[in-house]
Parts: C-alpha cells; sequence; structure tokens
C-alpha cells in the first residue's frame, strides 16, 4: 500500500500568516477542495489552524533585513522537510534556494512571483541609487537561473507568466483578484458616502504619496482618506509639512471590516502610483477592490491600466505625477455624481462578471491538483 502523501506547504518567511492572497486567497481556497494545507510561516505568534489550514510557525523574525535573510530560510528548510510535504509553493525570493534545494530532493517547488523584483530594485531606497541597476541585473540572473530548476513558476500577472515562459518555467497567472462582494459596503450601517477620496495601500514615495497629499490641498471641502503604513518617518513628515496635508484623514492600517467602512464613506478611490517599471506592468489590487465595492476609480494612466479602466468603463486615467492634472480629474468626478454612480456600478459588474478571485480560485485548484499528479500532468 502507498504511504498517504503529505500536504501541500505553502511557504513564505516575509509575509504575515493572514496574508490576502496567500493565506486568504490560494490556502482557504485549496483546503475548501478537500486539499491538505500546511503554511509555514515565521512571525512567533505560533502554531495554529484555522478555516482548515494548519499554521506551523517557525519563530519570530529576526532584527535586521539580512539576518532574517540567511537564518529564517534554514530554520523553513527544517521545518519542511519534518512535513514531508507532497508539494511546496513559496511565496518570497529569498527562498528560492530553499526551492531548489527541496526540488533536488524530489519534492516539487513552484515559486510565487508576487512582484517583479528585479524592477523592484530599481526604486529601493536602501540600495544606494547609482548601484541599483547592477544590482536588479545581478538579481535577475540569479532568478532566473534559480527559476529554471523547479517544477513551475506561478504570476500574479501575464507579465510574471510570460517572463517565466521565456525560461522555458511551466508557468501560469493566478491575479489577485478580489472576492466580488467582500469589500461591498453599500448596507454598511451607519455610513454614508462622503465629500471623500480614498487610498489603500502602502503609502510611500513612488505610490505617489506626496502626490495625492498635493492633489487634494486643490480641493477646499473634499477629503483623503488614507489607509495603510507610511513608509518611514522622514516622509510622513514631508506628508505633514504640506498644506493638503489638512484636509487628511490618516486612519493607519485597517483591518479588511475597516477598508469596507473606508470605501463605503469615498466617492472615488485613487491609485496614482508613479510610472516606473514594477508598477507599469502589474495589476494593481487595489483598482479591483475599488471596484468591487462600486467605487470610480483614478488611476494613474499606464497603457495596461487605461485598458482595463477603458473596457470596463470604470473610471478616468491621468498622470500620476501631477498633482494639478489628479485634482482636476477628481473635480470633475466629484462634481457629476451620476457619472460617479454609472463609473462605480460598471467596474462593480466588471469584478462580478470578469475580474474575481473565484475565477482564479479554479485555475489554482486544478493547476495544484495536476502538479501534485507528476511531471508529465499539464497544468
Amino acid at each position: 500500500m502507498n504511504p498517504t502523501p503529505g500536504p501541500v506547504v505553502h511557504l513564505s518567511t516575509v509575509h504575515p500568516r493572514d496574508d490576502i492572497r496567500i493565506f486568504h486567497k490560494e490556502c482557504r481556497s485549496l483546503a475548501a477542495a478537500g486539499l491538505d494545507v500546511v503554511l509555514v510561516v515565521g512571525d512567533g505568534l505560533g502554531d495554529a489552524q484555522r478555516d482548515g489550514v494548519r499554521i506551523v510557525d517557525i519563530g519570530p523574525r529576526p532584527a535586521g533585513r539580512l539576518r532574517r535573510m540567511w537564518s529564517h530560510p534554514r530554520r523553513a528548510l527544517a521545518r519542511v522537510r519534518a512535513l514531508r510535504p507532497a508539494l511546496v509553493h513559496f511565496h518570497d525570493p529569498e527562498l528560492l534556494p530553499l526551492g531548489v534545494r527541496l526540488q533536488r530532493e524530489g519534492i516539487p517547488c513552484i515559486y510565487d512571483a508576487h512582484e517583479d523584483v528585479p524592477r523592484q530594485i530599481l526604486t529601493k531606497q536602501w540600495i544606494p541609487a547609482p548601484l541599483r541597476p547592477l544590482v536588479s541585473a545581478l538579481f535577475e540572473r540569479y532568478e532566473d537561473r534559480q527559476a529554471r530548476r523547479l517544477r513551475a513558476g506561478v504570476g500574479a500577472t501575464p507579465h510574471h507568466e510570460a517572463r517565466f515562459a521565456r525560461l522555458g518555467v511551466p508557468a501560469l497567472t493566478i491575479a489577485n483578484y478580489p472576492f466580488p462582494h467582500e469589500l461591498s459596503g453599500a448596507d454598511e450601517p451607519g455610513v454614508a458616502r462622503e465629500s471623500a477620496v480614498c487610498y489603500v495601500g502602502g503609502i510611500t514615495r513612488t505610490r505617489g504619496a506626496r502626490e495625492m497629499v498635493q492633489a487634494i490641498g486643490r480641493l477646499p471641502g473634499v477629503r483623503l482618506l488614507l489607509c495603510g503604513r507610511i513608509e518611514d518617518e522622514a516622509l510622513r513628515a514631508e506628508l505633514q509639512a504640506l498644506p493638503g496635508w489638512s484636509q487628511v484623514e490618516y486612519l493607519g492600517q485597517v483591518n479588511r471590516a475597516g477598508v469596507r467602512r473606508v470605501l463605503a464613506r469615498s466617492r472615488v478611490g485613487l491609485v496614482t502610483l508613479l510610472p516606473l517599471p514594477s508598477y507599469q506592468d502589474a495589476w494593481p489590487i487595489k483598482m479591483f477592490e475599488y471596484m468591487s465595492a462600486g467605487l470610480p476609480v483614478l488611476a494613474s494612466d499606464f497603457p495596461l491600466w487605461r485598458g482595463i479602466v477603458e473596457d470596463t468603463g470604470a473610471g478616468a486615467c491621468v498622470d500620476p505625477t501631477d498633482p494639478a492634472a489628479i485634482a482636476a480629474a477628481l473635480s470633475a468626478l466629484l462634481a457629476d455624481p451620476a457619472r460617479c454612480e454609472a463609473l462605480g456600478e460598471a467596474g462593480r459588474r466588471a469584478v462580478q462578471d470578469r475580474y474575481h478571485w473565484p475565477r482564479e480560485e479554479a485555475r489554482l485548484v486544478a493547476s495544484t491538483r495536476a502538479w501534485l499528479a507528476g511531471p508529465g500532468a499539464s497544468a
């Protein structure tokens, strides 16, 4: 008799255990499909069982980026081996050596590329600017070489899938689309639309934080509901020194219920990230989340994003580097409530019909079963 196959292990030493993509979408979907799923994380919060997923904690993250990148993968390797997994699906670039090692030991490993890391490196503030192009090119060569040694690659956008495919790596896109009704706050008790626009996500220079605050300062009587972690104290001081900050309601990091309330209060959702290569080829989850809540979106005028906005009729696009243009576009939207409602409804329909997680869930489950079946099976 064949031994019982081991679990499907999802692994991250960087992301939190309640990460939306990893836990709430991928792990829970696989568990609901009847697979034995273990999520291995490193946060020091202990082992747990949640929504059919067993969570295994390898311990708190060490202080310092380099120390974490050295010690946490080694701890993770020991714990993953002890689980005797049938498949490992990992989510961090620093785990590439671990994935290659397990693949050599006969455990199929899948690399889930959430971001285009080589392009991200070009904007990393902690890397001296003159060194970024070199570091980016070296990392891309390293990532390509390691990915070729794995069972498959998963990308959050077709850009990632195409990059894997060029390497000869079996690949597919599992888009990070929202749950269709999770953030719809139309019936949120005690919440009504205000003269407000919102931004939900990491608050950084490259995501247009300064430009958003400068734009709102040109719109008297309009508030900017800002949710997320501010990149650093220097940026916080810069933003607070801008005249528009007096119109900002900074809510910090909020849970999903809090996000739903913010979207229910807002009239427009902002996703005006700056024109960097790592953003121009990305599908921003916040844009689809705004759409799912029936909010018109004001998005950066990138070709990929413009195609989505124009195809769905869900909003408008603008030059994200120009606060005056952002303010003018917001003013035009806010002055026409009927148009805002029509744009929001078009976005909501697009999510319900096309840009939703259940569609991706079916592909993830089918692909995972194919990977478990062996190299000859098609994903």
